[in-house]
């Protein structure tokens, strides 16, 4: 292949691995690969609208001073996601702080932060954090145009169920569903070009690679999305109370966990315990399509009054797989049941794909080609 075209087809694919992250970062509310920042509490580091990588913590290892991290904040500006920097580590948690700013969160009132609220870590291939200048204006515009889209879709069709995160998985898979015929209908088979010297036309690999993708794409928000760490603030008090918010020091109490289906695949909920305090019960369970399950978190109190903050941590995995094998997969990494899921989806949409649209590259019709200088009739 040409170094060249090389070159090109790799931009390509970068580029739609880029807009894939920043359109699944937006539909999970948590960054994909890409993150950015939208204030000035981070500089010099980071300006406003200034990007990064961003690195699961589970890739990145251990979070120490000097790292900077993605952390779901409870107070600060309201709460929400909050890139700042490690400044301490202690052993109820995380100090951190903006380069920015004079103070640490924690002396804000944000209570120190738990590996579990960390959702990512920001990439610094040269002890510096590697920003993206202008990242963060094009996620916002992918953001306002997504719900632009969705509100006319919404108000054409006089529904909303194509509203929210779980509308717009609606209309990825339609969107999608629809490209794959328009680009049938103009590829009817007989005007393939079969010969490697010519560059026109649209690879038909890349095309069933993108529409798998966005299959994908669908598939992991509906696991993702419901899915995350359940929080708990619980008061350990000198006495009893009706309040399943408020336990007895040193004593334990229960309190229920929803769980909630609102897809049409059955979903495989797996809940763990954020910490040795912390039990639950049916922990594993396969909750029906559109329907819901229950399980109750048991905590145990310290002896010390106080509040006390407590999580869960919930995964999901849509049941194409058998149950047992889910599961198994879930005890080595919990990742590994989201990566077999995307296979089971993606790969046969892929396949039918390539059938559908043959080999080769895919060229719109037309009436007349040039030969030899001159205009022939297409025949």
């Amino acid at each position: 292949m040409d170094p060249k075209r090389a070159l090109w087809l790799a931009l390509q694919g970068l580029a739609v691995v880029v807009f894939l992250a920043l359109l699944l970062g937006q539909v999970l509310g948590q960054p994909i690969l890409l993150s950015y920042v939208t204030t000035d509490s981070m500089e010099p580091a980071l300006s406003p609208g200034d990007g990064f990588v961003a690195v699961p913590p589970a890739i990145a290892g251990d979070v120490g001073p000097g790292d900077v991290i993605v952390y779901e904040a409870e107070q600060i500006e309201g709460g929400g996601l909050t890139t700042h920097r490690v400044v301490e580590e202690t052993e109820r948690g995380y100090v951190t702080r903006g380069d920015a700013n004079p103070f640490t969160d924690q002396d804000s009132g944000e209570p120190p932060v738990q590996d579990t609220t960390v959702v990512a870590v920001a990439w610094q291939p040269t002890g510096s954090v590697l920003a993206i200048p202008g990242l963060g204006t094009a996620v916002e515009w992918i953001q306002s145009t997504l719900e632009s889209i969705q509100r006319t879709v919404a108000g054409l069709l006089g529904t909303d169920a194509v509203l929210g995160v779980q509308g717009l998985g609606y209309l990825v898979f339609a969107v999608t569903i629809v490209l794959y015929v328009l680009i049938g209908m103009f590829d009817d088979g007989k005007h393939r070009s079969r010969s490697r010297g010519r560059d026109d036309g649209t690879n038909a690999h890349l095309v069933a690679v993108a529409l798998a993708l966005v299959v994908v794409l669908a598939a992991s928000a509906a696991m993702l999305v419901p899915a995350g760490s359940q929080e708990y603030g619980i008061v350990s008090a000198e006495f009893d109370s009706d309040n399943p918010t408020t336990i007895r020091q040193d004593s334990s109490g229960t309190l229920p966990y929803g769980i909630d289906n609102n897809g049409f695949v059955p979903t495989i909920v797996v809940l763990e315990p954020g910490g040795e305090d912390v039990a639950v019960n049916q922990s594993q369970t396969v909750v029906p399509a559109r329907g819901t399950a229950n399980a109750t978190v048991t905590v145990t109190m310290p002896p010390e009054t106080g509040l006390y903050r407590y999580y869960v941590t919930e995964h999901r995995y849509l049941r194409v797989l058998p149950t047992g094998l889910l599961l198994a997969l879930h005890d080595i990494h919990p990742w590994l049941p989201l990566l077999a899921v995307n296979l089971v989806v993606g790969l046969p949409f892929y396949a039918a794909a390539r059938l559908f649209l043959g080999t080769g590259r895919i060229r719109t019709r037309s009436r007349s080609t040039r030969r030899s200088g001159r205009l022939v009739p297409w025949r």
